[in-house]
């Protein structure tokens, strides 16, 4: 249940909101063309994107973009009225308080190749003082004007990408500029030697783990841990073989955190060791 819902424009477009909801609630929010923060003052949500869902913990919030996906929160079990709070983030008015700033302010590192168009940003403490901080134009929205909402829009920004979900954060932001599809498997191509969890794969692809691993089974006809562990063995011994690097950093260098795993995978795939495959090669 919908208790109360305030909203305070900049430009004549929502800027902020903030909604009292009683479980059950569920609140949509149209397919538009803004990215979005929610920060729910207190209790866990609930989240979903098409037929998937997620739990959003009291200690997380959600950085989403809203285009072409009609996204919605809902919480269904709770004796506790709660209190969302959404940052609005729109292109035309980023672009306009930006001016020659915004390139760099939206750009993802070139090396990030992913879809991804939710996270889940974890309320540190400069984030939290910062939404307490908002509620005051809530209860006084006589001092919201122009100048101080700007500095509301940038500030919030400037602490997200300070955040550890900035990579995220930007590629979210850079898609209402620049809106790059990348295909499943250019995803999984550009991510096979970096140090990432299957968990972390789907959501590049926007997709559920479950969702994810039928996908890849289908184009791959293999599983995904499988199939990336074989991959980043074999570049590990073609490095072996064509490079003086130190094993540890090869190993770092195709995806394996671990020196121990990285040695024990590889006797399994090759019947030797690390050391002696490349004494072997030398030897040829």
């Amino acid at each position: 249940m919908v208790i109360d819902h305030q909203k305070i424009d900049l430009y004549g477009k929502p800027l902020l909101q903030k909604v009292v909801v009683k479980p059950p609630f569920e609140f949509s929010f149209p397919v538009s063309d803004n990215a979005c923060f929610l920060f729910s003052l207190q209790g866990e949500i609930q989240f979903h994107v098409n037929e998937e869902q997620f739990a959003i913990p009291s200690s997380y919030s959600l950085f989403l973009n809203c285009i072409n996906t009609e996204k919605k929160i809902s919480q269904a079990v709770s004796d506790n009225v709660n209190e969302i709070v959404v940052i609005h983030f729109h292109p035309d008015i980023l672009k306009r308080i930006y001016e020659k700033e915004l390139p760099l302010i939206i750009q993802p590192a070139k090396h990030i190749v992913s879809n991804q168009s939710s996270e889940k940003v974890n309320n540190d403490f400069l984030i939290r003082k910062y939404m307490e901080g908002l509620i005051l134009y809530f209860e006084n929205p006589a001092l919201a004007n122009d100048e101080i909402l700007i500095l509301k829009l940038k500030e919030i920004i400037l602490l997200l990408l300070q955040n550890r979900s900035a990579e995220t954060i930007r590629v979210i932001l850079s898609q209402l500029f620049s809106p790059v599809v990348y295909t499943f498997k250019q995803i999984i191509e550009a991510n096979l030697f970096s140090p990432i969890s299957i968990d972390d794969l789907a959501q590049k692809t926007n997709l559920s783990v479950s969702s994810f691993k039928r996908e890849f089974r289908k184009l791959y006809n293999d599983s995904p841990a499988n199939y990336i562990k074989i991959r980043r063995l074999e570049k590990a011994a073609a490095l072996l073989s064509t490079s003086d690097n130190r094993i540890t950093e090869i190993a770092f260098d195709c995806g394996f955190n671990d020196l121990a795993n990285f040695t024990k995978s590889f006797r399994e795939k090759y019947g030797i060791a690390p050391t002696k495959y490349r004494l072997a090669q030398i030897n040829k």
